[in-house]
């Protein structure tokens, strides 16, 4: 009897483990689960429902995907230009001027003039409409439209910027002025969304308390971003804007100046590269000249740690005129900081780089106009033996440059 229980024993573990390899059907829960492992393992009829699952995601994301590569073809069904202003009554206005903003919101590829003719008129037809709008209202605007306004402008301007790769010979070089500009091919349309932009930060009808809910710091910052752009109308533009957003929100002042501050140390301390130096040198140029009397020790900071050593990079010839500006206003707005401002010139002063040299001569001879015999002669030794050295150089230029200094007015 005993032996009889022990021959079925291997018996039915044998049977289990056929039921296993074979795929068969056990009534077991682990042999069900065996079974639907290795049938996965192995391309059975689990495996392919698996594979179907998958196909079934796979699809879906193709689907996404071709949807917005045929956007252009189920566009010129539904992108339709609304009707004019004019042809609307004045209570229906506000509501007529969300609807073309959010219509506005749709992007176009703009590499491919051949692309989305019709619905790129459409839109371009529609933001002048809104600049209009805008530049003639007579209320203030909601919540709302200036939420919709500020969400249009994003979705149009903020991108990423492609900048092709530069040389070191280009960054060294001094005729960046020859360099042929990158022209960004939407500029047609973003120059009408910038100028919606302006319209709004300069209406008398922003409210500028409620505003800056959505002028926010994260606006401004990528708006500072910008400023990396190839395109020289892009930055004249941003120029304009960013100065116009500054006097309008008070509460930005400190921010956007410390924005700007970081800019210029990454570019000194990091990367040596960047497209809007001069025209975020030229806001400030216009900002320093309005600093009160006398200046804060934030104030002086920035121009020991961020003006002063944007001497030091290679490019300092793209920037260098609205530079020497913000300099030469820091002496006349205080006098003392003539010897600071020297020695650091002479600090950065270029040793084997001509053309460098007689740029900083010039600059040392605006900030010597402005400057008091008290805090000339604290710096005096040091500046006439560089005096000394650009007479005795090979190079007629600095020569002549360094005999032309006037000390007269000094």
């Amino acid at each position: 009897m005993l032996k009889q229980i022990l021959n079925r024993i291997p018996k039915k573990g044998s049977k289990s483990a056929e039921n296993n390899e074979g795929g068969g059907g056990g009534t077991s829960t682990s042999s069900s689960s065996s079974n639907s492992v290795r049938s996965s393992s192995y391309g059975n009829s689990t495996a392919s429902g698996v594979d179907s699952n998958s196909s079934i995601g796979g699809d879906i994301l193709v689907q996404a995907m071709n949807s917005k590569l045929n956007l252009n073809g189920s566009l010129s069904a539904s992108y339709e230009a609304l009707p004019s202003f004019r042809d609307v009554p004045s209570s229906e206005k506000p509501n007529l001027f969300i609807r073309k903003l959010q219509m506005c919101c749709v992007l176009f590829d703009y590499t491919d003039p051949s692309k989305n003719i019709k619905e790129k008129e459409i839109k371009r037809q529609t933001l002048v409409e809104l600049v209009d709008y805008v530049s003639s209202a007579n209320g203030k605007f909601t919540d709302v439209m200036m939420q919709e306004i500020v969400k249009t402008v994003s979705i149009n301007l903020f991108r990423t910027l492609t900048t092709p790769p530069r040389e070191n010979k280009i960054l060294e070089a001094f005729d960046m002025d020859e360099e042929e500009p990158s022209m960004d091919p939407a500029w047609p349309y973003l120059q009408i969304v910038y100028e919606l932009l302006l319209r709004f930060v300069t209406s008398p009808e922003t409210d500028a308390k409620l505003a800056k809910r959505y002028v926010d710091h994260s606006f401004v910052l990528r708006l500072l971003d910008l400023f990396d752009s190839e395109d020289p109308r892009e930055r004249d533009y941003l120029k304009t804007v960013l100065h116009r957003i500054y006097g309008k929100f008070m509460v930005h002042r400190p921010f956007i100046r410390k924005a700007i501050n970081n800019i210029f140390y990454r570019f000194i301390f990091e990367t040596e590269k960047h497209n809007g130096i001069a025209e975020l040198l030229e806001i400030l140029g216009s900002i320093i000249n309005g600093f009160a009397l006398p200046l804060k020790e934030e104030h002086k900071l920035f121009l020991v740690r961020a003006l002063i050593p944007l001497h030091k990079p290679k490019c300092i010839p793209m920037y260098h005129q609205q530079l020497s500006y913000c300099i030469t206003q820091f002496v006349e707005k205080d006098c003392k900081l003539a010897d600071t401002i020297i020695r650091g010139l002479l600090k950065y002063w270029p040793i084997t780089n001509s053309s460098k040299e007689v740029m900083f001569l010039g600059e040392l001879e605006e900030v010597l106009e402005a400057t008091q015999p008290a805090e000339f002669q604290k710096c005096m030794v040091l500046l006439f033996h560089q005096i000394r050295r650009c007479l005795s150089s090979s190079h007629f230029q600095d020569s002549l440059s360094a005999f032309l200094v006037d000390f007269q007015s000094v």
